[in-house]
């Protein structure tokens, strides 16, 4: 078990079962997937109880009638989204229309610029009455209409460049429309990436320079307390966003938006294709702000992988996070990493990022992890993925999207076969035109997995997300399944909570009150199939 993933393990007993299912997925003839020899896949049973089975029968009668299978999925409880990018989270129509409220301008390159509008340029506000400007604004800022079977790699990330006058101005609204499209999700928690004090980031890496000697350069940040000058400012940022997110959600009055009752985490994003000094400032202020609020959780690089300069420094930047790791223990990682495939990059550079992403860099999760078995000695990569339960978070749709793998050529069954912890994520929701449901129909339908195995998706993307506090399940679950811990063995998730050790260990977890809200949405959901299926 990873020691900084929580402060403790518990164990749930198993309801009775009615029938076994496999932890891991049925593989059809044919599928491209790759098994450890060592390992012998349904080997460990998955109970399924009565309430389950019922449900699978449901999602089984609808598998010919999209709308219904529609309804199905976005009612699930669906847990967290941990790997969702805030800017590109945002609806394309919304980012039009704070374009529009902000009196911007829209350049010949459908790029947003501030006012006045120069040659070439309009106010993006002819968007409310013009449609063809409209629409062309929504392919321009995001993938709608890209035409299939081009490679969007360029055009996904270029989009974040068309809409970034947009999105820096209003963390706090951006994130009153994803917290209430996600709550709407019938999901629980989102971790989302920001950038923190990213112009006076930049400024102190300018100022200091680049030191090989990385302790001399964690130094030299500190200094005349710059560092934390900067820690402060993000503070303050943060502050302001909570601030404009309750009040554009109301929240604390009778007209509170969804949004109010999720909960919100930060990750601090690093911009990998820049100068070592600047990353490595950013590493260091998002992971000392990560131990200084807890509204921080963990640093990412982000920036294509395929850059060149985000090659040519991927070893250095692991080393950076290996250094730090032991400066700021309590701060987690989360990396893309793998997030390749052959044809974008030269073969050697398939070679090792997810493997320096888990053991140099000891990263928490991988974000992607798409090219894992294009890597040397990918089967050991895997295995110490298993054991240290680092999870996969795995964005289909943006996987399509920008490198154009899909089905069997993922090694999402891959990953689960060696069981490593697996958890379904967004990316950039508003970017790709997709919502978390899309997601888990995309997994079920295209991998075949039963509803007990979509429930344990969910389940482990409370599991590895960065919350404090004990779990609620005991053990590794991935392993082993999802069995409560003994202080809550008994209790039935939406009713009272009976026993004393229960509740105490819900009222001092963040992370098992959440669980225990998962389980009660669960109960609630599966009750709903009683009698409707045949």
């Amino acid at each position: 078990m990873n020691p900084n993933r929580r402060s403790s393990a518990h164990r749930w007993a198993v309801p009775a079962a009615v029938a076994a299912l496999s932890l891991l997925p049925s593989l059809s003839a044919g599928t491209a997937v790759a098994h450890p020899a060592d390992s012998e896949p349904g080997a460990v049973p998955r109970p399924v109880t009565a309430a389950e089975a019922r449900t699978q029968a449901y999602l089984s009668s609808v598998r010919a009638r999209p709308d219904l299978q529609r309804g199905f999925f976005q009612r699930l409880p669906k847990g967290g989204d941990l790997h969702n990018h805030l800017s590109g989270a945002v609806s394309t129509e919304y980012l039009i229309d704070l374009a529009a409220e902000d009196g911007l301008c829209v350049d010949g390159t459908m790029t947003a610029v501030p006012a006045p509008c120069g040659p070439g340029a309009r106010p993006a506000a002819d968007a409310r009455t013009d449609r063809d400007f409209h629409d062309a604004l929504v392919r321009a800022w995001s993938m709608q209409d890209f035409p299939s079977g081009q490679n969007g790699h360029d055009h996904f990330f270029d989009t974040f460049g068309k809409f970034g006058e947009v999105t820096w101005r209003h963390r706090g609204k951006l994130l009153a429309q994803v917290a209430d499209g996600v709550a709407a999700q019938n999901q629980f928690y989102l971790e989302t990436l920001v950038t923190p004090a990213s112009e006076g980031a930049k400024k102190l890496a300018g100022d200091v320079g680049w030191d090989a000697d990385l302790a001399a350069l964690h130094r030299k940040l500190l200094a005349g307390g710059r560092l934390d000058g900067l820690v402060a400012d993000a503070r303050k940022e943060a502050d302001d966003a909570d601030t404009e997110f309750r009040t554009t959600e109301r929240c604390g009055t009778p007209a509170a938006r969804p949004g109010c009752g999720l909960t919100v985490r930060w990750s601090s994003q690093v911009s990998r294709g820049s100068s070592p000094e600047r990353v490595f400032t950013q590493m260091a202020l998002g992971m000392r702000l990560a131990e200084a609020d807890q509204r921080f959780v963990s640093v990412n690089l982000v920036q294509p992988e395929d850059w060149d300069s985000s090659l040519r420094d991927y070893s250095l930047q692991m080393r950076m996070l290996a250094y730090l790791r032991e400066v700021y223990p309590k701060a987690h990682v989360t990396l893309h990493a793998g997030e390749l495939w052959p044809g974008l990059v030269k073969p050697e550079d398939l070679k090792f990022h997810i493997r320096e992403a888990v053991r140099v860099a000891r990263a928490d999760r991988i974000g992607h992890g798409v090219d894992l078995v294009h890597e040397d000695d990918w089967q050991g990569t895997a295995r110490t993925m298993a054991a240290r339960e680092t999870a996969v978070e795995v964005p289909f749709t943006s996987n399509a999207q920008i490198l154009g793998v899909k089905g069997a050529e993922h090694p999402f069954d891959t990953y689960r076969a060696y069981g490593v912890p697996v958890v379904l994520a967004t990316d950039d929701p508003g970017v790709s035109r997709i919502d978390i449901s899309h997601e888990y129909r995309y997994a079920a339908r295209t991998y075949g997995l039963s509803y007990p195995e979509l429930k344990d998706l969910a389940r482990a993307s409370l599991e590895y997300a960065f919350l404090p506090g004990a779990s609620l399940w005991r053990g590794n679950p991935t392993a082993t399944g999802y069995r409560p811990a003994p202080a809550c063995r008994g209790e039935r998730p939406g009713l009272p909570v009976r026993a004393p050790d229960c509740r105490r260990l819900l009222a001092a977890s963040p992370r098992a009150q959440t669980q225990w809200r998962q389980e009660a949405a669960f109960a609630t959901f599966e009750r709903s199939f009683a009698g409707r299926a045949r």
